[in-house]
This record gives structure tokens, sequence and C-alpha cells, in this order.
């Protein structure tokens, strides 16, 4: 049998081209995909940066730690504490203490990341002076070089446009690379920021001032050495961008071997039905079914071998690449490299030919069944029925489909709403649709090839028999046109759903005609938000972001999002989706929270803590939908400690006019200290959009099909037209010129695609129709988004490649004697 395999590749070799390059890829991709993992395993920890040279630091409480029956559970406070007064005195008299602070800050034509700093933290980076000197009055800075404003670097003697003020540049220090850093006097920085989450102890008696800081019992942490990276800004970002890269680059991987073996799948299936007259012979040589069986996987066992072989190669190869492009793009630390792994070589090849194997098994059983009459078939038309296996598998896939989803709109609807569910349930769909393909595309062919059919002359007709009687040749082309179809209008119509039902909630949650959101993270002064509340005409909302944390089922320490206002002024602009209770319930003992808790009865008490890890117990006064999950839970401003004000909602009385009040507001806030918006535009700012990993994992997913299709496409179109070069040469000697018989190729092509692309769009649709389904469930009523315009651009890609690879070899094959073609056998 290896010997027969071997000669067919030989012989047949065109044939097997596409499935060489669908596994080579696949595996390929494995390759780069396993060893991004393997090297992100083993990252290094970030080393210090703004505090490299300190000393000592003692950084305010910033977890929450919760002891439970099964281990300590661990949340970072949404508002750390400082270090207490008394704790900072007794570190005084063990060595200089220097308080660190870190606001941002916005100038003129500058960069929008710049953060300012007390000088005296300089030195602990360390920062040296390159121009100049260190600032010594309130309107003085000294800047790190390396940025510019107004299109020019900044140099001592220059002055700079703040929201705060005007300041005057005195020095220049040497920049370090991590951050646009300002530097202010350390009593003008405690103006401008008065909290200090961490400060600096001029010793070296570590041991002396972590005795100092467990006496106070404040919950501080005391960090030496390495661990002092925790005090940069955002210290877990490497580990954060490596699990987002990870879980970009394992869906690509599972998309890839899930479509390699589609592909795979069909190039086999259309090879072994245009191979029915050789399976026959065999059989009429004395071949048994198991011989033909083992003839056909001995084929893909060759063909996924070097195939798989290759790919390791072309990973090997692009692995260094895609790591390089994932750092430009920022999606990786700087210091993000491929290193030297064994395993994902091994992981790559042997999945390769695996996938061979699982996309040959259906085919090669399928060929077993060949009769040994086949040998003297004539006719090229399908006349076999779908095969029961294959109907009932596809049955049973399409009925498991139907079943988890209506499992999930019974139990949890927002399990519909994970980027894993909405990214892996189309694919059970999909295989589904794609085994009954031989049975839809008579109907849909017919559907589609009706007007053609009844326009004069014989082409619409043939067009639409072509394609009905080579059933076994449109389920293949249309195959791999259904999967990238499907999979563009499933992801892309899920985000795009789900950014238009937040952006719902957010219109049907709040009653303001205007919102304003401050400039500065420290929030909007009181004296600003006296000079609001006094605007005639106008009810005003000021409200602030902190969270509270709950225990769950006595082990799992949640965290909710919460908002923070007064609930007089909040019952003016807030439409909360309330499903129980009244928000005028909520007071300063109270707490309304959402259906997603598990406690969610109006007037039972829930034990939380608060947002700077304060221990308290609640009584439930509302309850919300859960929605999309962004319903989290709101309190009054005495249980959001030392959250600053970060949005004010503003709703007309009747009758107010709302350009004088929108200029009376924009007068009472300067540009500089807020942003005045209708509540359209602050919805469009605020719509959520997919995550920068996100965005690109999904497009890198579309790409990988395309390619996919592309290839398959290519393969079948080729094979199918190379092997109908008799059938072209009898349109010839029945009439038809050079031109009709590409013009009815071309067509023919566009006709299989458009079944496909019909396919495809059925599928997302179905798959969107369940997310809108569980949004309906979960209160949130929004129409469905099927991205037409993506899908546009994928169809006419595949109608373009399908047309080129099927009248190029037709042109090719015309440019011979049509009568020497006609008596042309296979």
């Amino acid at each position: 049998m290896l010997r027969i395999a071997l000669a067919t590749l030989r012989t047949r070799w065109t044939g097997f081209v596409g499935s060489f390059v669908a596994l080579a890829l696949g595996a390929g991709l494995l390759a780069v995909m396993g060893l991004a993992l393997a090297s992100s395993l083993h990252a290094p920890e970030r080393k210090p940066e703004r505090f490299a040279a300190a000393p000592v630091l003692v950084k305010g409480a910033d977890t929450l730690r919760v002891a439970t029956p099964a281990d300590d559970r661990v949340r970072k406070l949404s508002r750390p504490r400082a270090v207490p007064d008394e704790v900072k005195a007794r570190l005084s008299r063990l060595g200089r203490v220097v308080e660190d602070r870190a606001f941002g800050v916005r100038v003129r034509g500058g960069p929008p990341d710049l953060v300012g700093h007390p000088w005296p933290t300089a030195a602990f980076t360390p920062y040296h002076l390159t121009e100049g000197r260190a600032p010594r009055a309130g309107d003085e800075v000294a800047v790190s070089d390396g940025w510019s404003a107004d299109g020019g670097p900044v140099r001592p003697g220059e002055r700079l446009r703040t929201a705060r003020g005007t300041v005057r540049v005195v020095g220049v220090v040497g920049g370090r690379g991590f951050e646009n850093a300002v530097f202010y006097t350390d009593r003008r920085a405690a103006q401008l920021s008065p909290e200090s989450p961490q400060l600096v102890v001029d010793t070296d008696d570590a041991a002396a001032v972590r005795a100092v800081v467990r006496d106070g019992g404040a919950g501080a942490h005391v960090l030496t050495g390495d661990a002092r990276r925790l005090a940069d800004a955002d210290p877990d970002r490497d580990r954060e961008a490596l699990t987002a890269m990870n879980a970009m680059f394992g869906t690509a991987g599972g998309v890839s071997a899930f479509v390699s073996v589609f592909v795979v799948a069909a190039t086999f299936a259309f090879a072994v039905a245009q191979r029915r007259r050789e399976f026959g012979l065999l059989r009429m040589a004395g071949a048994t079914p198991a011989q033909v069986r083992r003839t056909v996987l001995c084929e893909a066992l060759v063909v996924g071998a070097l195939a798989s072989a290759t790919g390791c190669l072309l990973g090997a190869q692009g692995a260094p690449e895609l790591a390089a492009w994932a750092v430009d793009r920022e999606l990786a630390p700087r210091w993000f490299r491929i290193g030297d792994h064994i395993w994902p070589y091994h992981l790559a090849f042997w999945t390769g030919l695996l996938v061979a194997l699982a996309g040959a098994v259906a085919a090669s059983w399928r060929a077993g069944r060949t009769a040994p009459a086949e040998a003297l078939r004539e006719s090229a038309a399908d006349s076999r029925a779908l095969p029961l296996l294959r109907r009932l598998c596809a049955g049973a896939l399409l009925l498991t489909a139907a079943v988890a989803l209506v499992v999930s709109l019974a139990t949890d609807p927002s399990d519909l709403l994970h980027r894993k569910t909405y990214v892996t349930r189309p694919m059970l769909l999909i295989i589904g649709v794609a085994l009954l393909a031989p049975l839809l595309v008579g109907p849909l062919v017919r559907l589609l090839a009706w007007l053609p059919a009844r326009l004069p002359g014989a082409a619409g007709m043939l067009l639409r028999q072509n394609a009905v009687t080579g059933r076994s040749r449109t389920a293949a082309v249309a195959a791999p046109v259904l999967i990238t179809v499907a999979l563009t209008g499933s992801l892309l119509g899920a985000t795009a759903t789900l950014s238009g039902a937040e952006a719902t909630e957010l219109r049907t949650g709040t009653a303001a005609d205007l919102v304003l959101t401050p400039t500065r993270p420290q929030g909007f002064e009181e004296a600003t938000l006296r000079r609001l509340r006094q605007l005639p005409g106008t009810e005003v909302s000021a409200s602030s972001t902190s969270a509270v944390y709950t225990l769950e089922d006595g082990v799992a320490l949640v965290e909710s999002p919460a908002r923070a206002a007064v609930p007089v002024r909040l019952r003016a602009t807030a439409r909360p989706p309330l499903v129980a209770g009244s928000l005028a319930d909520l007071d300063d003992d109270s707490i309304v929270v959402n259906e997603e808790w598990e406690q969610h009865t109006v007037g039972r008490r829930v034990e939380v803590w608060l947002g700077d890890g304060t221990r308290k117990s609640l009584r439930i006064a509302a309850v919300m939908a859960v929605g999309t999950g962004g319903n989290g839970v709101y309190v009054t401003p005495r249980n959001a400690p030392r959250a600053p004000v970060d949005r004010v909602d503003v709703r007309l009385r009747e009758g107010a006019d709302a350009a004088a009040v929108s200029a009376a507001l924009r007068e009472a806030v300067p540009a500089s200290d807020g942003r005045v918006r209708t509540k359209e535009e602050w919805i469009r700012e605020r719509r959520p959009e997919a995550a920068r990993t996100t965005r690109a994992g999904l497009f890198l997913v579309l790409g990988i099909a395309l390619l996919y299709t592309a290839i398959a496409l290519a393969n079948i179109m080729a094979m199918s037209t190379a092997d109908r070069v008799r059938e072209l040469a009898l349109l010839r000697l029945a009439g038809a010129t050079r031109r009709q018989v590409l013009r009815t190729v071309a067509a023919e092509a566009l006709l299989v695609v458009g079944v496909g692309g019909l396919l495809g769009t059925a599928v997302a649709g179905l798959q969107l129709a369940g997310m809108w389904c569980a949004l309906g469930l979960l209160s949130v009523w929004t129409p469905l988004q099927l991205p037409w315009a993506p899908l546009g651009g994928v169809l006419a890609a595949c109608a373009l490649i399908a047309v080129l690879c099927a009248t190029v070899p037709a042109a090719l094959s015309l440019r011979h004697r049509a009568v020497g073609l006609a008596g042309v056998r296979e």
C-alpha cells in the first residue's frame, strides 16, 4: 500500500499541494505559538525602575487579604491606603523620609503621558541633571529629556502652559526610557497631589523599618531589592501583557488546527470523489476495502510528515519575526524574545501529522466503500445519497450546539457574552452545516440560479445543472468559504453587538443631558462642584469610581465596580435597570447590588469590604439586572473613602435653555479642568471597544481563516477544472466559443462562492441570534450587528480567488484542439 501511495503522490502531486500547504502552514503556526508560549513562561521579572537606587521603600496597604477555609484570598484595593502619620513619624527617626507622589500633568503641545513627581524622589531613580538646576519655587520645574512641547525639545528657560498654571523649566535630567517626568518642588507636588501612597526611608537598616511598620499594624509593605519594582507604576503590566498575548496566540493556534482539519478533510474528500474509477480498478484487481483505506491514509501520512517538517522549519524562521511584531505593536514587553525550546517543535510536528490523518479518515472510509463496478463508470454526476453516518454526525453536532445554547440561556446567559464562548461555539455549527453541505447546495443553487436559468440562452440552465450535478465539487468549494464567512460574521458581529449593547446600557442608564469629566486623575475640586450645583435650571449629580469586595461561597473574593453618589441627586440623573427595591432607600447603611451577587434579596445584609479595605455590613436597598456585566453596585460617598469625583451628570430642568446651560458649564469648568459633553458625545467616547490585544487576535484569526480559504479554493478549483477538460472541450464542440466557456466557468465559480457565503452568513446569524437572546434575558435589548462590510470584503476576496483559479486552468486547457481534448480519458 505504501508503494501505491507513493506512486499516487508522484503522479497526482497537484491534488495534494493544497493539503501540503495547509498542513505546513498549520504546523508552522503551532510551532510559532508554542515557541512564544514557552518563551513567555520563562520571562524574567522586571527590575525596579523609579526606585532602583532607593534603600528602603514603605508602601501603604494596597491589597485586601481575606482568610478562607481553602486559603487566603487577595485582591488589589481600588483605593490603597496611605502610610499612617504615626508610622511616618517613627520612621523619620531612622533616617530621612521622602514621600512619593505621582500625578498626571497636561502641557500644551506636550505628550499625553507626562507624570509629575516631587523633586526629592529624583535621586532614588536616579535622575541626574544634564542642564540647569533643581526647582526651588512653586512655579519652577525640572523635566526629563526626550519629549517636546509645541514642536521643539524642552530646554531651561522655557515656559510651559499646564492645566494648573504656567511653569518655568529650570532644569533638565537625563531620561530613563520608562516615563516622561516633570519634577516639582516637594511642597507644590503635595498641593497638586495630596495623597502619598508610598515613601522612601533613607536608611540601610531594613529590619528596623520592618519592625516599625509591623508595630504600626496598618498593613503597609516594606520593599527592598527587586521587590522595589512593586512601587513602580503598573508593576504587573509585563505579566498581563504576556497573558493577553498567550491567549491571542492560543486562540489563533486552535483556530489554525481546526481550519487545517477542515481544509484537509475537504481536499481529501474531493480527491476521493474524483478517483472513484481508480479505486474501482484497485478493487477489481483484488484490493480489499481495508487496503484501499490504508492507501488513502498512507498518502495522508506521507503528506502530513513532509508538511509538518516543513512547518517546523517555517516556525523556526517565523517565531522571531512574530515576537518583533508583537513588541512593535506593544502587545508584548520590550524585552520579549524567542528562546531555545524543543517541545514546541514536537507539538507542531505530531499535531500536524494527527491533523493530516484526522482529515483523511472520513475520505479513506468513503474510498474503501467504492464498488468494483465504479471502474466502468462514465458519468461524473453524483448519484450517491449522503451517507447515514454523516447525517447522524451532522445532526448530533447541530443538536449539541442547540442544547448547549438552550442550557446557557436557561442557566447562565452571560456565558454567551464571553470571548471564549463566541469564538468556539460557531465551530460546532460550522462542522454540522459543512457535513450537510451536499444536501443543502442543491436548493441553494436553484435559489441563486433561479433568475439566470430563466434568461434567454442555455448559459443559465447549464450553470445551474453543472453545480447541482457536481454537488461534491460544489460542497468542497463552498466549505472553505463557509468557514471564513461564518467566523468573520460571528467574531466581528459578536464584538460589534456587545459594543452596541454596552452603549445601550449607558444610554438607558442615565437621564443626564450633559456629562462632565475631569482632565486630572485627582478629579474635580470641591470649589468646582459648588459652582456647578449653583447653576440655575439644572440637576447636578457628582459621582466617584470605587469598588467593593465580597466573599461568595465562603472561598471566592469577588470585586465589583462601584459608583458612589449622593442618593437624592443620583435619583435625578440615573436610571439603573432595577428589578427590585428603589434608589430612594439607598443611604450610608445600604448598597444597590446586581443579580449576579450570591445574596441579592432586598432587605438582607451583606458583608463587604470597601475600596480601602474597610469591612462593613450593608443592607441591600435595591437590585439591578446583570446586563452585559458593567452594572456594578451603587453606594454613598461615605462608603467610597477618598474616591475623587470623576464624573458629573447634569440634567436640564423643564424649560431650561440647553445652549445657555452648556455655556454656563464651560464657564464654571475651564477646559484645563474638565470637559463638557452631551450625553451622546459621552457615550460615543465611552463606548467600549475591543482591547488592542483582542482586536489583534480577532484579525489574526480571521487572517488565518482567509489564508486557508485561499489555499483550499485554489487547490480544489484547480483540481476540478483540470478534471473537467473533456467536459469543456465538448462545450466547444457543441458550438460555444472560448470566451463563452470561460464565462460559464467563472459564473459557476461565483455561484458556488455565493452558496458558501449564504451558508456562512446563516451560521453567523444563528450564533448572533443566541447572543441577542442572552442579552434580552439580561435586560439589554439591542439590535444585532452583522458586519456587512467585512463580510462583503471576505466574499469578494473568495470570489476573486475562485474565479482566477477556475478560469486560468480552463484557459490553458482550451489552447489545445477541442477534438483532441474530447477523447481524453482519466
